[in-house]
């Protein structure tokens, strides 16, 4: 299963070290469970997306994701992907960037023939360069977001809510960011999603961040002093405050750590999928 990797800092940019690689278990077992790309987006200055990324079949070097990548920026989008949909390519590996936003999903869907249509007809098919669910449901999302006017909530809401009525549907978690605003995204109730709202340490020696996943880790001296907001596929240390996001529920966290959680979608979509609905390299990647 894919993971997903969010956080927000807050108004100022702070450092942080990844590796997105980084279990603890034995390479026997890492080598049947290699993923088929990792990537980590963040933002500059300027509010200019950046996103370093690798496809990593099984034949590839790993090093560009067992390495430590030392970043800076306000919002960061991690994903390590396992494949549902599409090659392993540069252009099917996460995060994708349109319209100076990140995105990174972890889920399956299903007649992309008929999301291609929708994609023609709002003008943005020409946003899509893979082969994946993925990216064309960032396609759909920022076609919305643009109908909406730049409001990217409403173009989730509207993209999610079309997708759910007319589209098969297993999974559509997904996280968004800008360099200001961060969006996550739990539907239906197939997959987890946690979030977690983290103070300032206390203490004359604050703890730095230190958020460990199966096979994400992010690491930040900076956010020992300052609040933040975490969102990921699973707890990733023993914060009791983590939680998770509720089937359907939308959160977001704006340029001053405010968080918004949502249920702006349908509550379940109007034809599910099961594990047993999808082709094996699909339902393979979906298995927890």
């Amino acid at each position: 299963m894919c993971r997903l990797f969010g956080l927000h800092a807050g108004p100022g940019p702070v450092r942080a070290t990844f590796w997105l690689l980084d279990a603890p278990d034995s390479l026997s077992a890492q080598s049947r469970r290699e993923p088929d790309g990792a990537g980590i987006g963040t933002f500059d200055a300027n509010g200019r997306a950046h996103v370093a990324k690798q496809p990593l079949a099984a034949w590839e070097d790993h090093a560009f994701a067992r390495e430590a990548r030392v970043l800076k920026s306000t919002t960061f989008l991690a994903h390590v992907r396992y494949a549902s949909t599409g090659a392993h390519t540069m252009v099917n590996t996460h995060p994708f960037e349109q319209d100076g936003r990140l995105f990174a999903h972890n889920g399956a869907f299903g007649d992309l023939g008929r999301l291609n249509q929708r994609l023609a007809g709002l003008g943005v098919a020409d946003l899509v360069h893979g082969q994946t669910d993925s990216e064309r449901l960032f396609a759909l999302i920022t076609a919305e977001s643009r109908r909406a006017g730049g409001d990217v909530g409403q173009g989730i809401t509207r993209a999610i809510r079309w997708v759910a009525e007319e589209l098969p549907v297993f999974s559509l978690n997904f996280i968004v960011t800008t360099a200001t605003d961060l969006w996550a995204v739990r539907y239906p109730a197939t997959h987890e999603l946690h979030v977690l709202e983290r103070k300032p340490a206390a203490g004359a020696e604050p703890a730095p961040l230190d958020a460990r996943s199966a096979r994400i880790h992010a690491h930040s001296r900076d956010l020992s002093r300052f609040a933040h907001v975490l969102i990921a596929t699973e707890p990733m240390d023993p914060n009791p405050g983590w939680r998770p996001m509720g089937p359907g529920e939308m959160v977001h966290v704006d340029p001053d750590l405010a968080v918004t959680a949502t249920f702006p979608f349908p509550e379940a979509p109007a034809h599910p999928l099961t594990l047993a609905d999808l082709d094996p390299s699909a339902a393979a990647s979906q298995k927890p």
